[in-house]
């Protein structure tokens, strides 16, 4: 692999919400491709809904739209229990902005204001409590706390509905500061109580959950937005899984599912995911459930869950040379990291190296360093290694070149410490350049980097050499592919996965 550039990112479009017209006209229509983009609210009623609720239509005098299920909830309505608008992919425009609020929220849903309040939210953007509060009330309707409630609402109705729990350890568990907050919440946003919305799951027939060992499994459905390509991202991840930490499953029929363990705040896991023709699989091993919407929102990313693959294929399906494998392979995703730090090493350790040689030197590291799973079973048996571990110790471990060896600890011991600070809340162009101030990372690590922990959406790795034989087997001059690029925008990262998906 070779360094490459990274387009610059174009401004993302007025949020669809905002044109009200439209937003009706979808909602007439029962559009599931917009579920998830908008919420639509009904004055008569009180509730809120999806955009493809199969419920008689309403009048268009009588509704109002929300960027978020959070704006709707201050704003006086419960959510609809008819359509679930809450158990949908996520905006693609959080993947898609890059600005405060669009931040804002990719924290909010991997469970940062549960685990360190407002406070440690505006200290990781980088801003006061107040502007953050300024900025999200004017973007999305609500400010931080009103966000992160609806979030816990969240959570907590897949504890209470597929985990055996009980409903006091659910509250504590989902985020919520106690039993009394937890129980109006529910009332005030799906308008019924915890204990109906446990028997009520019950008599539909619950998904199997089984405890152990102070632990929990759950099996969840991830829904996405069609088509998608699973064979693609779990062909990609299994080319690079480390044994031990990841693990895949296959039969004549391709890749079946996907497998690793996970670091999370209060504890470790481990995950499985099985595609479906209309969901994703999950089943969830938890070490403490407080660790659930993170880990959910941590796959979600990983396979790139809440993309918009209409609006990726109307712009690459434009371009004579890519249209036809776009055709051929519709929907496909851009795979993303469960975490930055893992993230960072794996890519300096596949700087210059072969896929298949970077795979050898990580399963080094996680055979080393790598700490077991409690609990955790074959094939899944230990995490990734901390970046402080491989800091103090990894140079024992790795062969090669003493200066790339002494990179690579140099980043680690920089992650471990946190002058360098990698995660999904991080404004891209600081982050690249932190990364690269750093020795031995280049503009290929740096950008590889944003397109995965950040789900950046318009990087692409022009001078990758396996990029570039992809280009060239389309027909595309390799020596042209960043002006050829611009005709991708907002979209060359999966352009990129493309050009890859040409060279096999």
């Amino acid at each position: 692999m070779t360094q490459q550039t990274a387009t610059a990112p174009l401004s993302a479009a007025p949020a669809i919400w905002r044109d009200t017209e439209r937003c009706y006209r979808v909602v007439a229509a029962r559009d599931s491709r917009f579920d998830g983009q908008f919420i639509m609210a009904v004055r008569t009623t009180g509730i809120y809904c999806r955009p493809s609720c199969p419920a008689l239509t309403p009048k268009a005098k009588n509704v109002s739209f929300y960027p978020t299920s959070a704006a709707a909830q201050a704003n006086g309505y419960r959510a609809c229990r008819r359509c679930l608008p809450d158990a949908v992919p996520g905006s693609p425009d959080w993947n898609i902005r890059a600005d405060l609020a669009a931040r804002a929220m990719r924290l909010i849903s991997d469970g940062t204001v549960e685990r360190e309040g407002v406070p440690g939210l505006a200290r990781r953007l980088g801003y006061s409590e107040r502007q953050l509060g300024r900025v999200l009330t004017a973007e999305l309707g609500a400010g931080p706390l009103a966000l992160a409630r609806a979030h816990r609402a969240h959570s907590a109705r897949l504890l209470i509905e597929m985990s055996e729990l009980p409903l006091t350890d659910v509250a504590f568990a989902a985020g919520f500061s106690s039993v009394r907050q937890f129980n109006e919440t529910i009332r005030e946003v799906f308008a019924t109580t915890p204990s109906q919305l446990r028997a009520a799951s019950l008599r539909r027939g619950r998904q199997d959950t089984e405890g152990l060992s102070g632990a929990t499994r759950l099996s969840l459905r991830l829904p996405f937005r069609p088509p998608f390509d699973a064979d693609g991202i779990l062909r990609f991840l299994a080319d690079r899984a480390i044994p031990g930490v990841e693990h895949v499953v296959s039969d004549d029929n391709g890749i079946t599912g996907y497998g690793r363990t996970l670091r999370l705040a209060h504890g470790s896991g481990t995950v499985w995911l099985s595609p479906r023709p209309d969901h994703v699989r999950c089943e969830l091993h938890l070490t403490d459930l407080r660790d659930l919407s993170s880990a959910v929102s941590r796959v979600r990313r990983l396979l790139d869950l809440d993309a918009d693959p209409e609006a990726v294929t109307r712009v690459l399906g434009a371009d004579p040379a890519l249209a036809p494998l776009v055709a051929a392979v519709p929907g496909m995703r851009v795979p993303g990291a469960v975490d930055g730090d893992e993230l960072v090493i794996r890519a300096l350790l596949g700087q210059q190296v072969s896929v298949a040689a970077a795979r050898t030197a990580a399963g080094s590291l996680a055979d080393a360093l790598g700490e077991p799973v409690p609990g955790g079973d074959a094939p899944l048996e230990r995490l990734f290694p901390t970046s402080a571990r491989i800091a103090a110790e990894g140079a024992d471990i790795l062969r090669g070149p003493k200066r790339r060896i002494e990179a690579i600890t140099s980043v680690a011991a920089a992650l471990a410490e946190g002058a360098l600070d990698v995660h999904i809340g991080r404004d891209a162009e600081e982050l690249r350049d932190e990364l690269l101030a750093c020795p031995g990372i280049g503009p290929w690590t740096a950008d590889y980097v944003l397109m995965r922990v950040l789900g950046a959406p318009d990087v692409l790795l022009a001078d990758d050499l396996a990029l570039r034989r992809g280009a060239e087997a389309l027909g595309i001059d390799a020596a042209t592919l960043a002006e050829r690029a611009r005709g991708w925008q907002p979209w060359c990262s999966y352009a990129g996965m493309y050009l890859w998906r040409a060279d096999l």
